[in-house]
């Protein structure tokens, strides 16, 4: 664990939230876009997205039809328009417009699972958490922290493995690791520091 945190604190000192956002409303919904879809691609839509709407209020207004086609080319568009609209009614309806601060509620929001939840939590307003996504669930695996069986595991085993006040930083440090040195594919041991000590056989 020691060497982990080591490692990513020496490469990744003050990570920085992948997701171009402003508040906690416009990262709520750049992180329900992310679902299926990779960050860029995101960072792509959402200025056009939020030039249109960037509040629940305005969001509201806009057509479901044209949320969808400003989102499209994040997939599984008609899906994410609908829970986009239908959530900033909800947080006009029953929260006064804000992003509710707890689990139960921004779980209780269309299209909020609870790895959304986590970020939000966890990057807007700082509770521990330890949001797992796919690059995380792997080098979990990778690293022999997790059995990889699901996600679920993989997230109690690192908040097991790990001091709490650490989480919300190294989620983001795994992050970028998982991108630029431990990718799923291409993956090369040589320029892989932790694997090469956690995993030199790279048999994960």
């Amino acid at each position: 664990m020691e060497f982990i945190q080591s490692t990513l604190d020496k490469l990744y000192p003050q990570p920085s939230i992948p997701l171009n956002h402003k508040d906690e409303y416009t990262l709520l919904i750049a992180v329900l876009l992310s679902a299926q879809c990779t960050d860029k691609r995101v960072n792509m839509v959402t200025p056009y997205l939020f030039e249109r709407a960037d509040n629940p209020y305005d969001m509201s207004k806009i057509p479901v039809d044209e949320i969808r086609e400003i989102i499209r080319p994040c997939g599984l568009s008609p899906r994410k328009s609908k829970a986009i609209s239908n959530l900033s009614k909800i947080l006009l309806d029953k929260h006064q417009g804000q992003v509710p601060q707890t689990f139960e509620e921004l779980e209780a929001l269309p299209g909020v699972g609870h790895k959304t939840a986590s970020v939000v939590m966890s990057q807007a307003f700082g509770y521990p958490a330890f949001p797992v996504d796919t690059h995380i669930h792997r080098l979990a695996y990778r690293w022999r922290l997790s059995n990889g069986k699901s996600v679920e595991q993989t997230e109690k085993d690192l908040k097991k493995a790990f001091s709490e006040d650490t989480w919300n930083k190294l989620h983001l440090q795994i992050i970028y690791y998982g991108r630029e040195f431990c990718p799923a594919r291409g993956h090369q041991i040589e320029n892989c520091e932790i694997c090469q000590k956690l995993n030199p056989k790279g048999d994960r």
